[in-house]
């Protein structure tokens, strides 16, 4: 299994109101300029929230959500430092409640 971070915000705050596009830009440049494997991901309505531990965490963001992804917890913090109004945490997947870390749920 591996450990994912999370930040999760609503897809309004993040994609319309915040200029996060450009961090994601910003970011993949500073990955190749590093040479450095891409290791987060973008996800409209993460399907790990449907996971019976996350209903705590579902209920406190704004739906519909999107979410970033990653191995990397830094990255996460580093975001998280950036940003207001998001949330953020860990699971461990694929696990029996969370097969695809990187799946969405359709609207």
């Amino acid at each position: 299994m591996t450990t994912y971070h999370y930040l999760l915000a609503s897809q309004k705050f993040l994609l319309e109101e915040e200029p996060f596009e450009e961090v994601l830009r910003e970011r993949t440049r500073y990955y190749q300029e590093k040479e450095k494997e891409i290791d987060f991901w973008l996800v409209k309505q993460p399907a790990f929230l449907e996971a019976p531990q996350m209903a705590e965490v579902k209920a406190k963001c704004p739906q519909p959500a999107v979410a970033v992804i990653s191995t990397d917890p830094q990255f996460i913090t580093w975001l998280k430092l950036r940003l207001e109004y998001v949330l953020t945490g860990q699971f461990e997947a694929p696990s029996e409640s969370i097969r695809d870390p990187l799946a969405s749920v359709a609207q």
